[in-house]
């Protein structure tokens, strides 16, 4: 290999490094809800923050919008994705779908050290459940999503995780979008009822446990569509 294609393939993979770490950092704020649904998020703003050029933070942008957690509207810019109430029911509907799936094979490959991963998951989610204030609460959140997340790892599906990677991401728009109480960011006993059924093997229940809880969720959610008002109208009392 010569010196200059060298030189090529290892300023590319410090391109492509860079984008993964731009669109890491702006994902978790998403997930975690520092970064509201409809924020924008300019090119050059991306690119002054990360110190780097206009065309990776355009890469990186573009990537989160494949994954539905940006939108990249033509003359506009890129902004923080603001899912519909039809987009919402979709996205549950495929957790439905998807995770009794994921928590079955999950339940066929599990060690005792993956329990301990779940419980002390736990453990942390109800650490921060006692705590007060926006930074403990994102973190909560954080913490409910790993739960889901860790099932996937589990599996050892490495394309339903990237897929629940997404559907959890996804979640947390919605949630922060529609969510009316602090039930959306997952009921911690409910996680605890799941692992329990999967100790005892009784992966009928796990699955029941699985979809009463995404249930729950979603049943915290105000999806009902709003009659767009006037200033007038906005005004009255």
């Amino acid at each position: 290999m010569s010196s200059a294609s060298g030189a090529s393939m290892a300023a590319d993979d410090s391109a492509e490094t860079g984008t993964q770490q731009i669109r890491d950092a702006i994902r978790d704020a998403i997930v975690e809800r520092r970064l509201s649904p409809g924020t924008k998020l300019s090119e050059s703003d991306v690119g002054n923050l990360f110190n780097v050029s206009r065309t990776l933070a355009r890469a990186a942008l573009q990537a989160l919008s494949y994954e539905g957690l940006v939108s990249v509207e033509k003359n506009r810019g890129a902004f923080v994705a603001y899912p519909s109430p039809e987009e919402a029911r979709q996205i549950f509907a495929a957790r439905r779908l998807v995770e009794p799936g994921i928590l079955r094979e999950a339940a066929t490959r599990i060690t005792p050290t993956d329990i301990r991963h779940l419980k002390q998951l736990l453990l942390e989610e109800g650490r921060l459940i006692g705590e007060r204030g926006q930074t403990a609460r994102r973190a909560e959140i954080k913490a409910s999503g790993d739960f889901h997340l860790a099932l996937a790892v589990i599996s050892g599906n490495a394309i339903m995780q990237r897929f629940m990677d997404e559907l959890v991401a996804r979640s947390s728009l919605v949630i922060a979008l529609y969510g009316q109480s602090t039930v959306s960011s997952c009921g911690h006993s409910e996680h605890g009822d799941i692992v329990t059924a999967i100790e005892n093997k009784d992966l009928d229940e796990a699955c029941r446990l699985m979809l009463h809880h995404i249930a729950h969720i979603e049943a915290d959610l105000d999806l009902r569509q709003r009659k767009n008002l006037g200033l007038k109208e906005a005004l009255k009392r």
